[in-house]
């Protein structure tokens, strides 16, 4: 994949990233998802844990509150909202280490991580992309170390099928049309991962959000 490549903002556009946290606020069980995400990663002391995709470090300030002792860092690919992020964390006075890369190799060695969560990413990476992220996700779990995806999946009834079109709409259909088929657990499975699976799905205003899980090989 080639470097500096190019990335759909959060929400679509990029003068549209500043209201991101208020449009999950609006669309979402913000509290009930986050919470199940974080229960599912059960951060433990020491532990070296990545958040790919950070955002405006929303789950890294819960996740830290869950486990001060944990090790945790963040990866995203937009400068934009790294700055909210950064801000979010020194006003809580929680150092985290937060990264960008280039669209390339993650910027860590090889079996370097315990676990790798991520939230409301993939939906915006095309096929190729989505491929290679899991890739660079299995290479820097460390043997058995455990991969929780929250994201658009498939929809659990006609009604979310439709209110879909929105989140569409803003990330475009080319890059969600994997989400909305529920291959995500297809394509962990075809990056060597392990024990995949959905364990649960939360229903939204715009959406099912799903959890899926997979370990890297022991």
């Amino acid at each position: 994949m080639a470097n500096n490549k190019e990335f759909i903002p959060a929400l679509g556009y990029n003068w549209l990233t500043a209201y991101y946290d208020l449009a999950i606020k609006l669309t979402m069980p913000e509290k009930k998802f986050r919470n199940k995400l974080m229960a599912e990663v059960k951060p433990q002391p020491h532990e070296e844990i990545l958040e790919f995709g950070f955002g405006t470090g929303q789950n890294l300030l819960l996740g830290h509150r869950a486990s001060p002792e944990s090790n945790f860092t963040g990866l995203d690919i937009d400068p934009k909202v790294k700055n909210i992020a950064k801000h979010r964390l020194q006003s809580n006075k929680i150092d985290i280490p937060l990264m960008l890369y280039d669209g390339g190799a993650f910027p860590f060695a090889n079996k370097t991580y315990d676990k790798v969560f991520s939230s409301l990413v993939f939906h915006q990476l095309d096929t190729n992309t989505k491929l290679h992220c899991l890739n660079e996700i299995k290479r820097v779990l460390k043997p058995g170390g455990k991969l929780i995806i929250g994201d658009w999946g498939k929809p659990k009834s006609k009604s979310q099928r439709y209110l879909f079109y929105i989140v569409q709409l803003l990330d475009g259909f080319e890059t969600t049309r994997s989400n909305v088929e529920g291959k995500i657990p297809e394509f962990m499975k075809k990056c060597g991962l392990l024990n995949v699976s959905e364990i649960g799905h939360i229903n939204t205003k715009i959406g099912t959000y799903c959890y899926y899980t997979g370990n890297a090989p022991a």
